[in-house]
């Protein structure tokens, strides 16, 4: 069966509640989920609903395919089928067949998850040799990121794909996901893989670890195996070890660790063949299992080490228990034994995205750039030279920076920090560091070098910016002309 009509209206009211102004845009979408026509069938008119992927490599760039009928470049993506659990797996299907890539080479955003990112309402054409008239089609989008540091070899379905490209951001040739992907790289959506699944390793300090048997049901993780309790993040969890902790309520209410402490990260394998990077957390509980309310699974149950051997277990969890269980730490060691795993944070902790910028001054001038009116972000306002960091230091990330955007060559040695400004913007949002630096050298004239993103260079009278400029661009300004090396925005007090 293809997805039901109450997954798919749940699936786009998800979207809308990030999107609310889109709702009337989406009208004819709404009208075919009121209606008595199955949504996803083609012969619906006169529309109905479709799937994407927005495939997304390290690079920041989009996997394009040429559709041979149009000629358009796209992203993967067709009709849902009749053995579509949902409309993600529809649109992964679709990308392992147009491209040939498998399931396991793509996860999930930590920004999206299984959420769209985008709906697209466009026009397709009568086809006379189909028989079918002219309609609309209301093309649900996910974005996944690739697994494998570089992009796999595509085997692309002759029938039906000319030639793929992989396109930068700026460059997709959607509009409504372009605007989409340039809003979110601002918070993060950098194609980097990281976990958004958590899982608790309890134990009890003397040997035992608590194990949960899943339900043998169509659609659930792993059915019918012995497994750690946990699951997916969602939209509202703060951090991982949040989910983890809602994810324990929501299962058993009651089993409540004394600590949840990072141990490994696992690599599993979700229902749709996707791959699940699983942040294992350690917590400590010694109660009865058998007392407590158990909501989701057929039974819980202590274990010791030497029985692993003669049980079912998820893929791989015989050894992490192994591995924590000759963990000279791992038996009655103190609470405070926490050890960060690379990639973590710290319970409790909210990542900051940082931000580089470049202020410029010549003869009592800086340098401001003109965004282009249609960026996702500022557009048509003055902004310095600015960019979110990649696996780098600061100050070479700043000069890659004045070189790709301004033509600028600037020795990282050289640059200084002068200010530094806290913001936060609307709720939901990471808040930002963003890190002013001063150069007294650099070498070039600057030149527009991306014009999508920015208009023109021009130098402008510290005492007097122009109208409107990027308003924590603005707070460096005034704070570095008053000797300020620290400025906060957006903060409730």
């Amino acid at each position: 069966m293809p997805p039901s009509r109450s997954d798919i209206r749940a699936t786009i009211e998800t979207y809308l509640s990030r999107h609310a102004e889109e709702r009337r845009s989406l009208e004819g979408l709404l009208a075919v989920l009121d209606g008595a026509e199955e949504p996803s069938s083609r012969a619906t008119l006169p529309g109905h609903v479709t799937c994407s992927a927005v495939v997304i490599d390290r690079d920041r760039r989009v996997l394009h395919i040429g559709h041979r009928v149009t000629g358009l470049l796209l992203c993967p993506g067709g009709h849902v089928e009749a053995g579509d659990r949902t409309l993600l797996t529809a649109a992964v299907r679709e990308v392992c067949e147009e491209a040939g890539l498998r399931p396991g080479d793509l996860c999930l955003t930590p920004q999206f998850l299984d959420e769209p990112i985008d709906v697209d309402v466009h026009d397709i054409d009568a086809n006379a040799a189909k028989g079918e008239a002219a309609h609309q089609h209301f093309d649900v989008r996910f974005a996944f990121y690739l697994t494998a540091e570089q992009p796999p070899a595509l085997a692309l379905q002759d029938e039906e794909v000319a030639g793929a490209q992989w396109l930068p951001y700026a460059d997709v040739r959607s509009l409504t996901l372009r605007a989409k992907l340039l809003d979110a790289e601002a918070d993060g959506l950098d194609g980097r893989p990281e976990p958004v699944n958590a899982s608790a390793l309890i134990h009890d300090g003397a040997g035992r670890y608590l194990l949960h048997l899943r339900d043998d049901r169509e659609g659930i993780w792993e059915p019918w195996v012995l497994a750690l309790l946990g699951g997916g993040r969602t939209r509202g969890d703060a951090c991982l070890e949040a989910t983890l902790r809602r994810e324990l309520a929501e299962e058993v209410p009651g089993l409540e660790p004394t600590e949840l402490v990072p141990f490994a990260v696992e690599e599993a394998t979700s229902v749709d063949g996707l791959a699940v990077p699983v942040s294992v957390y350690a917590g400590r509980w010694s109660g009865d299992a058998e007392a407590v309310e158990l909501r989701e699974g057929v039974l819980l149950k202590w274990f010791t080490v030497d029985t692993l051997d003669r049980l079912r277990l998820s893929p791989g969890l015989g050894d992490l228990i192994r591995r924590h269980a000759a963990d000279p730490l791992s038996v009655e060691g103190p609470p405070d034994t926490a050890r960060p795993v690379p990639g973590e944070t710290p319970a409790g902790t909210v990542p900051h995205v940082v931000g580089v910028h470049l202020y410029l001054e010549r003869d009592g001038k800086v340098l401001l750039g003109l965004r282009h009116p249609d960026s996702a972000y500022a557009g048509g306002s003055w902004h310095a030279l600015a960019g979110h960091l990649e696996a780098e230091a600061a100050t070479a990330g700043l000069a890659r920076e004045a070189f790709e955007e301004a033509g600028l060559v600037i020795d990282p040695t050289d640059l200084e920090l002068v200010h530094t400004v806290h913001t936060v913007g609307r709720p939901g949002t990471r808040p930002r560091i963003q890190l002013f630096f001063r150069t007294r050298h650099w070498e070039g004239t600057p030149e527009v070098r991306e014009p999508d993103r920015c208009l023109a260079w021009e130098w402008w009278d510290a005492k007097d910016v122009p109208e409107p400029i990027v308003p924590y661009t603005r707070v460096a300004i005034e704070g570095i002309r008053a000797g300020r090396s620290y400025s906060e925005l957006g903060w409730a007090r």
